[in-house]
């Protein structure tokens, strides 16, 4: 080093990057073997699938349910609509219709581990239609098996009665529809090649675009092994692995685009190999490692909300961001070593010679050079413009639709006749009644009471049927609620059901206690849960994320903006979301039907997600404008470089993620196109609006009161090294 001057000490994710260079072929072969060892292990072990519990009451009831009747607790409910086509012809008049009730019955009983409780025919005010109700247990091993044996059986009955209409719809049969027409892995498949040639647009080789996307998968591979395992603990269900793919392709490649393009800008200014590598380890690894701690961190907020999917996800994103962080470390730098010139192999024409350069964006310079001219307006603008457009969260109102299925599909077109035919008749809600003598004569009595209830209207209505389990140790009241199941009606009726119409009734048996379940009370009880929880995860997350950017940069300052900006760009995206899907707006470009709401496990989901991706940018930029400000720039000068050194990476990440999550629009679950248009359009307003207008505009203004002075007098004391 120069008179006076003393070489930095490399620090941790330096040293694990020279000690893979140094072992490439160690570090290669043994993460491979260690990805298939995880994922064979997860195999090995199976998956299993734990019961998952509501929260509040609905929990309760569920594991009275788990306890004694599994079967009752896991059931889905299942309907046989026998609907007249000729003008005038009912239930009453017309022998054929019940004739077709009597067979569907009969049918359905031919099948006794498939279907159970199959009820009388229930007749349509008008005369017109019919409905047969049954239940198919929740212990059936091969579900799939079920729905088609039975699906077959009604569909013997239509062919006998070509007159009618004989349809079977329920919660089994429309999973099963799902299933078949969700073709996730045909999105799975399609994220490969269009980050492939995202990554050949920003690399302009063949070589360098591929192994981002082989660590991606490698990384994802190695989850996928760790969720399966962990299923054995905690209840994981398919939109775990839905997020982890996509999670896991977007950190993956995100991760080790930050390190390809640090050291291939260290070779454009002249460095060797080794040096390159040496300082892409040292300035890139540490912000992989900042991030992706600042990922998992945010995400574990997850665990503080009881019931419904949010452990499942916690555990799914913590895996494969960490395992991505693991592989960016130690396999990237000595795939680099090994590989040498050759990264550059396979370079595209007009491509590869000017992506090869990694040269500062002028497009991200000169704007940068604008705002920090005039922080003032141009952050007002951008301000103003983004709290506008997160305005619309304020009529946020979370839920979930009665039915979440390709609208198309014929068992969605049945339920939604017999939702028309029987507009009271959603998923009742199932009383769990426990206590001494649950069948005795006050219990009759008192169940007598609340089908008098039913037949007045209001709040419940008929039928109200009961089954006992347990040996007689449990009893199950189903009530039917006004409303579709998933409207205020119905969450209006639940209350008055819980609150009023159970305590008159059932309250008043000496002994006796119980809790609601159901579709609409479970719901109802877990956006209650995540309401009450909010306030500790968005606490325990954003003091967690200050506290590492506290660590990261050692100024207050940048951590608390950093943290409203955040914070800004979330609205946003929320303001966004509920404009679209919420307000029934673009239903016909993204083939989907509003509900009224936005799905209740969304917003959390995007909040931790986005608060800590968020992080990936922000400190690799931030580390860029530090850098350079502590080698003595001015504190614009050191805003503009930072910017044009570093937001085309950061762009270009962005758009490889925007692009991934755009995917899921794709698709026909609405739950799974407001995750995947509201996450990509936060990702896109974070890498634009707050890292190009309004990150520089508060660093202008701050000036040198964001960093600490004492660290240009370290910086002066070391060799440069190259900035983080």
């Amino acid at each position: 080093p120069p008179p006076g001057r003393r070489r930095e000490r490399p620090n941790l994710t330096e040293r694990v990057a020279g000690w893979s260079a140094a072992h490439r072929k160690t570090a290669v072969f043994g993460w491979l073997l260690l990805v298939a060892a995880i994922f064979m292990a997860g195999q090995a072990l199976g998956s299993r699938n734990l019961p998952e519990y509501s929260s509040g009451q609905a929990g309760q009831a569920e594991r009275v349910l788990q306890q004694y009747a599994p079967a009752q607790l896991n059931a889905s409910t299942e309907n046989v609509l026998i609907q007249a086509t000729a003008p005038g012809a009912t239930f009453a008049t017309d022998p054929a219709m019940r004739q077709a009730a009597s067979q569907v019955a009969a049918s359905l009983a031919a099948h006794p581990a498939y279907a159970t409780h199959i009820q009388a025919p229930r007749v349509s005010k008008d005369g017109h239609s019919a409905l047969v109700t049954f239940q198919v247990p929740g212990n059936v091993t091969n579900i799939d098996q079920a729905v088609t044996s039975l699906q077959h059986a009604v569909a013997g009955v239509q062919a006998r009665h070509p007159d009618l209409r004989v349809a079977e719809a329920g919660d089994a049969s429309i999973a099963q529809e799902i299933n078949s027409s969700l073709n996730f892995s045909k999105a799975e498949v399609t994220s490969i090649p269009i980050t492939l040639l995202l990554m050949l647009a920003v690399f302009g080789s063949l070589v360098a675009a591929g192994i981002p996307v082989l660590l991606a998968l490698t990384a994802l591979t190695a989850a996928i092994g760790v969720v399966t395992a962990a299923s054995h603990w905690l209840p994981i269900n398919g939109s775990t692995f839905e997020v982890v793919v996509v999670v896991g392709m977007a950190v993956g490649v995100d991760y080790s685009l930050f390190y390809l393009r640090r050291e291939r800008e260290e070779r454009a200014k002249g460095r060797s190999f080794p040096e390159a590598l040496r300082i892409a380890g040292r300035t890139s690894g540490r912000t992989i490692l900042v991030s992706g701690l600042t990922v998992m961190a945010t995400m574990s907020g997850l665990f503080f909300v009881g019931g419904g999917p949010f452990s499942g996800f916690a555990l799914g994103t913590i895996a494969v961001v960490g395992i991505a962080v693991i592989g960016s470390l130690t396999v990237l730098p000595a795939l680099l070593a090994w590989l040498g010139p050759k990264v550059d192999a396979g370079r595209i024409p007009f491509l590869g010679r000017r992506r090869a350069d990694a040269r500062p964006s002028r497009l991200w310079g000169a704007l940068a050079r604008r705002v920090v001219a005039r922080p003032v307006i141009w952050g007002g603008v951008a301000t103003i413009a983004l709290l506008a457009l997160a305005a619309p969260v304020l009529g946020l109102r979370l839920g979930e639709p009665a039915v979440d299925a390709p609208k198309d599909a014929a068992v969605v077109q049945t339920m939604a006749a017999i939702q028309r035919a029987f507009p009271q008749a959603p998923a009742p809600a199932e009383v769990v009644v426990t206590g001494a003598d649950v069948t005795g004569p006050k219990m009759l009595v008192a169940v007598d009471a609340l089908r008098a209830d039913a037949a007045a209207g209001g709040a419940i209505h008929d039928p109200v049927t009961t089954t006992v389990i347990g040996g007689g140790r449990a009893l199950v009241v189903a009530v039917p609620l006004a409303g579709s199941g998933a409207d205020t009606a119905s969450d209006n009726a639940l209350q008055t059901l819980r609150n009023q119409l159970l305590p008159d009734t059932l309250g008043k048996v000496p002994g006796a206690s119980y809790a609601v379940t159901g579709d609409t009370a479970s719901t109802h009880d877990i956006i209650q849960t995540e309401d009450a929880s909010l306030p500790l995860v968005f606490g325990f997350v954003a003091v967690l994320a200050f506290v590492l950017l506290l660590v990261a940069f050692r100024s207050v300052l940048v951590s608390l903006v950093s943290i409203a900006l955040n914070l800004l760009s979330v609205g946003a995206a929320y303001g966004l979301t509920v404009l679209i899907f919420q307000d029934g707006r673009l239903q016909g470009p993204l083939d989907y039907t509003s509900f009224g709401g936005i799905i209740f496990w969304v917003p959390l989901m995007m909040f931790v997600f986005l608060f800590g991706i968020s992080m990936d940018y922000h400190v690799f930029i931030l580390s860029r404008v530090r850098e350079l400000w502590a080698r003595g720039s001015s504190p614009k000068e050191a805003i503009v470089g930072g910017i044009a050194s570093s937001a085309g990476v950061v762009t270009s990440a962005a758009l490889i993620m925007v692009a991934l999550f755009s995917l899921f629009s794709t698709l026909p679950l609405i739950d799974l196109k407001i995750l995947g248009i509201g996450t990509a359009a936060a990702v896109l307003i974070d890498a634009t609006v707050i890292r190009g207008v309004l990150v520089p505009a508060a660093l202008a203004l701050l000036g040198d009161h964001a960093w600490s002075s004492r660290t240009r007098r370290a910086q002066a004391e070391r060799v440069p090294a190259g900035s983080p």
